[in-house]
């Protein structure tokens, strides 16, 4: 074999290899898209909800203003969050709120058996469970396209065409601390 064809045979197998690697990374990478995308979907369905639930509880407590105003702002925050950090500190903080709502309407039992706050109480805890599920979903494919772009040969491939890290949704050190304490409520 004359060298030129080894030459080309080596170019074309290099190509080939850079080929593979960066369609696994674009493909990598639309996962990702695609699980953070069915993640908004599923915190749009809870920020729903949750304005529902706190209009069905305003009938009932509406002196318990701290407590709907809490969950409000936890909300709004939760709306207005793009990064996969924000959202996941503001996703903590409305948890942390619903679960002190959850608790002030077991003081209400006329609340407790409103047909509409208990079926709203039940969506939610099913959003919740789907929720869990998308979370783990993009962390997993998170989890995965990183690796692929800081492994060798496939860091070369992601420095040459840009290929960003991707965060982890994670609800942090505060809502860590908001999801392990126990809602108090006064009277």
């Amino acid at each position: 074999m004359s060298p030129i064809l080894v030459v080309l045979a080596a170019i074309v197998a290099i190509a080939g290899f850079v080929i593979l690697i960066y369609n696994g990374l674009v493909m990598k990478r639309q996962r990702v898209n695609q699980a953070f995308a069915d993640v908004g979907v599923q915190l749009k369905q809870r920020q729903n909800r949750t304005r529902n639930l706190v209009e069905t509880v305003k009938g009932y407590a509406s002196h318990e203003k701290e407590t709907l105003d809490a969950v409000i702002s936890a909300r709004n925050a939760a709306q207005s969050a793009s990064t996969p950090g924000e959202m996941s500190a503001a996703e903590g903080m409305l948890t942390a709120s619903l679960g002190k709502l959850f608790a002030l309407a077991e003081a209400y039992p006329d609340l407790k058996a409103n047909t509409n706050f208990l079926e709203l109480q039940s969506e939610l805890s099913s959003i919740e469970d789907k929720l869990a599920a998308a979370r783990r979903f993009y962390n997993s494919a998170v989890q995965d396209y990183n690796t692929s772009r800081e492994q060798f040969p496939g860091s070369i491939v992601a420095g040459m065409f840009n290929f960003e890290g991707r965060e982890f949704f994670d609800v942090g050190v505060e809502g860590r601390e908001a999801l392990s304490t126990v809602p108090e409520v006064k009277f």
